[in-house]
């Protein structure tokens, strides 16, 4: 009796056991496991599996357990699900299928359709209908890999990322959730509701949405287009920071602003530029370049300065024109030019040097102040105030106001014909002076000679009003009215004092000799200095 009553104790004990394993088994599969605690680097990272697997199996040959149903892993810090899955413990990896989510924090969350994970370098490959999302954006692709060390996801056989503002496609890309920014490369497209940016390689940040430019890039929007290399461009307020040598089109791609560097605003269309800026419009044939500049592009609104230059080369002879500040405002139909401050300009057939001036082309006018000074062919004209009318491709006349002095260098050494009066208007002919009209004060100081060209001496005329006809540079006829008084000096009686009028100053080393020639200063010789008569264009014109 006794022994069968210790048989039927052990029985009882051995029931007890395998209820008490039964009951742990089923325990097991409905508990979620703790994250295990930081593991040193020498220790092998484990996968613990868990809940609800509905089969666990091993097959013959294979090193793995198989997990099917709702199978769920966790490892530092990530869950990862899926509807079957296979474990290799020894090399601490498994592979997941089906409905595949992995969850990180509640920040980010992916998902796909394959998953093969590495627990030794936490590297998560991801493949077929991914879709990884945080608080920002999204990513889609098919293939992914997640690089938990690192916290980079990065896809490398097309992808496309998209947030509330922006969509982006490329071929390569990786992202970044903690620092929210994204690397795109290959063929990469950034679709914006108002414009579209195509580029070789661009970082974008989903928090604050701006992208930087690191490759050549275009980009495309209703009110023109933009070519840059490197750069960024904040695509909430459409500010922009364009380098290396940058270019902005309008639209229709008449308009170009070039610089080494731009600061430009989509939305208002104004450009800063810094650094050999570049500015044509090529309806209207003119150009505008400076170190500095600004442009507002729907305004047509542009200044330049620091080595300043405009061309324009709307005629058959281009005008070239240097002053400390340039401002360009051109529309459809007619350009405004202003220069101020050490003003030079060069055209084949004329030149000049001023303080201020001011070009229209709706009337061809030139407009000179600021002790104005033009050379034709031998002819020099000065005064107060100076207006040029421009025919074609070249010049018509040249009318001087309040003040005027007229010089002819003759080919014989230090002989000048000379005019000086109130106002004057001088008429050219295909370049060449044939017609000055003198209204007030006329002076004149022309040499006579006879048919033969021998030299007679120096007539010296005064009127109130003189017209003077020439050819081939040599006065022809000199008609005058009111009262006149003249008197010829032969040459051998002539005094050097009375070979030139009051007031005389031959400028040549201050005449521009090319184009190139523009950039010097206008300060004049101390003996040729005159008195301030340096009235500018009033500052509220430079808005033209």
């Amino acid at each position: 009796m006794h022994t069968a009553m210790k048989r039927e104790g052990w029985q009882s004990f051995r029931g007890g056991i395998l209820c008490l394993g039964l009951l742990l088994f089923l325990m097991a599969s409905t508990y979620v496991e703790q994250p295990p605690r930081k593991q040193s680097a020498d220790t092998p990272v484990e996968i613990v599996e868990m809940r609800k697997a509905d089969l666990l199996s091993k097959r013959d040959g294979l090193d793995a357990q198989i997990f099917t149903g709702n199978v769920v892993f966790y490892h530092e810090g990530a869950f990862m699900y899926c509807d079957s899955a296979y474990l290799f413990q020894q090399s601490n990896t498994f592979e997941a299928f089906s409905n595949v989510k992995m969850e990180q924090g509640d920040t980010i969350f992916v998902y796909g359709d394959y998953l093969h994970y590495d627990g030794n370098i936490r590297l998560a490959r991801l493949r077929d209908n991914i879709r990884m999302e945080d608080r920002t954006a999204t990513l889609f692709t098919d293939s992914l890999d997640y690089d938990r060390a690192a916290n980079l996801g990065y896809y490398f056989e097309g992808g496309m990322l998209v947030d509330e503002k922006n969509e982006l496609t490329s071929y390569w890309g990786q992202y970044n959730p903690e620092n929210k920014e994204a690397l795109f490369n290959d063929s990469v497209k950034l679709i914006n509701e108002d414009y579209i940016i195509y580029a070789d390689t661009l970082k974008y940040n989903t928090e604050s949405k701006l992208v930087d430019i690191l490759g050549p890039s275009r980009i495309v929007a209703d009110s023109g287009y933009i070519h840059t290399s490197k750069g960024w461009y904040d695509t909430i307020t459409d500010d922009s920071k364009l380098l290396d040598r940058s270019e902005v089109y309008s639209n229709d791609g008449t308009k170009v602003l070039i610089g080494d560097t731009i600061f430009y605003n989509r939305q208002t269309g104004l450009g800063e530029v810094f650094g050999d800026m570049f500015l044509e419009d090529k309806e209207q044939k003119a150009i505008l370049q400076g170190n500095y500049g600004y442009y507002n592009e729907k305004t047509e609104y542009g200044m330049a300065t620091d080595m300043a230059y405009a061309i324009d080369y709307s005629q058959g002879d281009s005008l070239f024109v240097h002053g400390d500040t340039l401002i360009m405002k051109t529309d459809s139909i007619y350009r405004n030019v202003k220069a101020f401050y050490d003003v030079r300009f060069y055209r084949s057939d004329m030149q000049g040097v001023c303080d201020s001036l001011h070009y229209a082309s709706a009337d061809s006018m030139l407009y000179m102040i600021g002790d104005p000074v033009i050379w034709s062919d031998n002819n020099q004209v000065m005064g107060d105030r100076i207006e040029i009318f421009l025919n074609d491709s070249t010049i018509e006349k040249a009318i001087v106001k309040d003040y005027a002095f007229s010089i002819q260098e003759r080919m014989e050494k230090d002989q000048f014909n000379q005019l000086s009066g109130r106002d004057m208007t001088a008429f050219f002919r295909d370049g060449e002076l044939y017609h000055i009209l003198v209204e007030g004060e006329a002076v004149s100081l022309y040499y006579v000679q006879e048919e033969d060209s021998t030299m007679i001496g120096l007539n010296k005329m005064e009127s109130a009003y003189m017209e003077i006809d020439t050819e081939d540079n040599q006065v022809k006829r000199i008609k005058t009215y009111s009262k006149t008084e003249g008197v010829i000096t032969p040459l051998p009686l002539l005094k050097p004092e009375d070979t030139r009028l009051k007031g005389f100053q031959w400028l040549h080393y201050l005449r521009p000799s090319d184009s190139k020639d523009i950039f010097r200063s206008n300060d004049r010789q101390s003996s040729e200095s005159t008195e301030p008569r340096r009235v500018r264009f009033e500052r509220e014109d430079v808005t033209l």
